[in-house]
């Protein structure tokens, strides 16, 4: 069973070994470590993959390790994809409603074998969309559109959490969540082609380099990195020369962008793909959870 433990907190020496220590010593296999020490904001960050050779002793091992989270003051998560239970996906917004709502009606269609945890927004949106698909929605913006980042967190865990999906949710998530919610946790949707268009207006962009061609792009976030290796999805369209920007938007918002969410999501939770050492791997599709397993 394929397990990762990330571990975030004020940075002080010896932080990492009794994690390691630990789960060495249960007789786990590391398949990946890495580590981040910003001595400019004295932040020490973790990231460990291992397998465990029972399934039995996850709930265990977790419990074990959030208790040396405790003692060394260290906010830790112990994941596994392979819980026999579908994924459960937090789904943010900010503005436009179309990849989120492409998302549910995969999950509501059987085409995503996810199910709709939590949905959130800085605005209010798409709120109507959380209502009429029954998912539960949490407003985190203040009157400027400024999130509350601990009230995300808190509800990622309250929820219990598998996959974050960032459905055009317009705020850069700070990089302290992203190390919480690493190893190929949080998927983002942009709406432009990378590497090649990423930033704000990826539309503009491209149309201001005379392009016909235009798309999206599916991603795992990684913490510090732009998206490169982390590519999950991409689809584009074709326009014919001197279509106006804004039809080329209209096109890319409501077609092509959702379209490319629903797609990444689907490959992430039904384990095609992955995260290893910031690169996206291929791997054999994980076989489905028997419906009366499914929570």
């Amino acid at each position: 069973m394929q397990v990762t433990i990330t571990a975030v907190g004020p940075d002080n020496a010896g932080l990492a070994d009794p994690i390691i220590h630990h789960v060495t010593t249960q007789g786990a296999n590391i398949k990946e470590i890495q580590m981040y020490d910003h001595d400019e904001e004295a932040i020490f960050a973790m990231l460990c993959r291992l397998d465990i050779n029972d399934p039995e002793r996850f709930s265990s091992l977790r419990d074990e390790l959030l208790q040396i989270g405790e003692y060394k003051n260290l906010s830790v998560r112990v994941w596994s994809p392979e819980q026999h239970r579908k994924p459960r996906l937090a789904i943010c917004t900010t503005y436009r409603p179309e990849p989120a709502l492409a998302v549910l009606r995969g999950m509501r269609d059987k085409q995503i074998p996810a199910e709709a945890a939590l949905m959130l927004g800085n605005r209010k949106a798409c709120r109507g969309i959380a209502e009429q698909f029954g998912v539960d929605w949490h407003f985190i913006g203040d009157g400027k559109g400024n999130p509350d980042e601990d009230r995300m967190v808190e509800l990622f865990d309250e929820y219990d959490i598998d996959y974050v999906i960032l459905a055009r949710y317009m705020r850069v998530l700070p990089a302290s969540t992203c190390w919480k919610f690493a190893g190929g946790r949080i998927v983002n949707l942009h709406h432009g082609l990378l590497p090649g268009f990423p930033g704000m207006r990826p539309y503009r962009d491209a149309f201001e380099s005379r392009m016909l061609t235009y798309g999206a792009t599916c991603h795992f976030i990684v913490p510090e990195l732009d998206a490169g290796n982390q590519i999950v999805e991409q689809k584009t369209f074709t326009v014919p020369p001197g279509t106006p920007l804004e039809e080329i938007k209209r096109i890319g918002n409501e077609d092509n962008e959702p379209r490319c969410l629903a797609e990444g999501v689907r490959r992430v939770v039904e384990g095609e793909v992955q995260l290893h050492f910031h690169r996206v791997i291929a791997r054999p599709a994980r076989k489905a959870v028997p419906k009366s397993s499914v929570a």
